[in-house]
């Protein structure tokens, strides 16, 4: 079975306008593009005040991962409609025929439900809302935090987490395109009485690492929200998990501020320089990256 270990750990610095200096930051969506990175980020305000939003998404530039600079203009805005003008967070980049699709969670005016959304654009720049790709039964929790993966026959999954019982747990659905109608299927896994993921899950990146098994790195928390990062393997059809680390990838390191959350969480990951390099929040307020080292051989089947 591999074994997943940081080897280094950087934080984000990031280039903003003035007017976004005192924003907190988190879910950094990073992608390659021509020799360089792009990124999605979900900036808030700070203090958060009752009638500001939960989030507004911003794209950015990087040359190496590490210095991101963020446009001034954001790239998706809450509003006008009510199912997002709470806020809209947690972007995933996919890519259609000639045009860019983002999912993205819209949060409701009242905040009291999340659904996921999509975006669509030739570009970044030019991104208009399209759809409401999934939505909670009424009364139920948020559904959020997307996460896609290409079946071999081309079908597509879509993780994501979704509210339960005062707990957050992991969904998937399964589509014919991103653009089709999404088929929910029963959870791909679930928490852990005795471990450090005993109550809430969300859904993380998943890289597909030479000959080994995709991997997901998820998000996985107690009862009073501590959330850590953590593996989990699947078959190349996504029909079994093939593994699942014993104990966290990635904790986070104490507070700088006492009264700062106890989170790292995850967004995205790249395979890279002959490992992984995993981008993720903590405190919801920083941006991190961390660099994975994979070591043993991959799971036989």
């Amino acid at each position: 079975m591999p074994a997943y270990i940081v080897s280094e750990v950087a934080e984000l610095v990031l280039d903003l306008p003035p007017k976004m200096a005192k924003m907190d930051w988190m879910s950094p969506y990073i992608w390659r593009k021509r020799g360089s990175y792009c990124a999605l980020v979900r900036g808030v305000p700070c203090p958060l005040g009752a009638d500001d939003p939960t989030g507004i998404i911003f794209c950015g530039e990087s040359p190496d991962g590490i210095h991101l600079k963020l446009d001034a203009k954001p790239a998706i805005t809450p509003g006008p409609d009510c199912f997002d003008a709470g806020g809209v967070e947690d972007p995933t980049l996919a890519r259609g025929d000639h045009q860019v699709l983002v999912f993205y969670t819209g949060v409701e005016e009242t905040r009291r439900q999340g659904s996921l959304l999509v975006a669509r654009g030739r570009d970044l720049l030019h991104l208009e809302k399209s759809h409401v790709a999934l939505k909670a039964p009424e009364g139920a929790g948020n559904i959020k935090e997307a996460t896609l993966a290409e079946l071999p026959g081309g079908d597509w999954l879509l993780f994501y987490e979704y509210a339960q019982q005062n707990a957050s747990r992991i969904g998937v659905a399964r589509a014919k395109s991103l653009d089709g109608e999404w088929e929910v299927l029963p959870d791909p896994f679930t928490v852990r009485e005795d471990s450090w993921d005993n109550w809430h899950l969300s859904t993380g990146p998943i890289v597909r690492f030479g000959d080994h098994d995709p991997v997901m790195f998820y998000n996985g928390a107690t009862v009073d929200a501590r959330w850590r990062i953590g593996w989990i393997s699947f078959a190349p059809d996504f029909s079994k998990v093939t593994g699942r680390g014993v104990e966290p990838v990635l904790m986070p390191p104490p507070p700088e501020d006492r009264a700062a959350t106890d989170i790292a969480f995850a967004a995205s990951a790249l395979v890279e320089d002959g490992g992984i390099s995993l981008w993720y929040s903590l405190e919801d307020r920083r941006l991190m990256r961390a660099r994975i080292a994979v070591y043993d051989r991959p799971v036989s089947r």
